[in-house]
């Protein structure tokens, strides 16, 4: 794991959302073991084999995680954007669905050769 996303992590001043970025990471880990991690832009990004896998950021209300790679996968209801990469807004008393976000990142970053 790279020290400045766990730094990025802990730097989070809103408790919940600490808590969210850091069991998102363990989900991007659990789905893709062999991950790279960095900053980038101010936020943290997940790359497998030099391509984008998936991005956590922070807003004043909630945690967005996007997802890239997305073109084939049917996403649950709550992810928007283009074909390519959908995002989805948690915000305080959601969650994530682990084992559905696991299997779906798994998925997405299998094309990410």
């Amino acid at each position: 794991m790279n020290q400045e996303v766990t730094d990025f992590i802990e730097a989070v001043k809103v408790p919940w959302q600490g808590e969210l970025c850091a069991a998102l990471r363990e989900i991007v880990h659990t789905a893709i073991p062999e991950v790279q991690e960095r900053i980038q832009y101010k936020k943290p990004h997940f790359l497998k084999n030099g391509k984008y896998a998936a991005v956590i950021s922070t807003s004043k209300d909630a945690v967005s995680f996007t997802i890239f790679n997305t073109s084939e996968l049917t996403l649950p209801e709550g992810f928007e954007g283009p074909p390519e990469r959908k995002t989805i807004k948690l915000r305080q008393g959601q969650e994530a669905d682990k084992q559905a976000w696991i299997a779906l990142v798994t998925q997405a970053s299998a094309g990410l050769s």
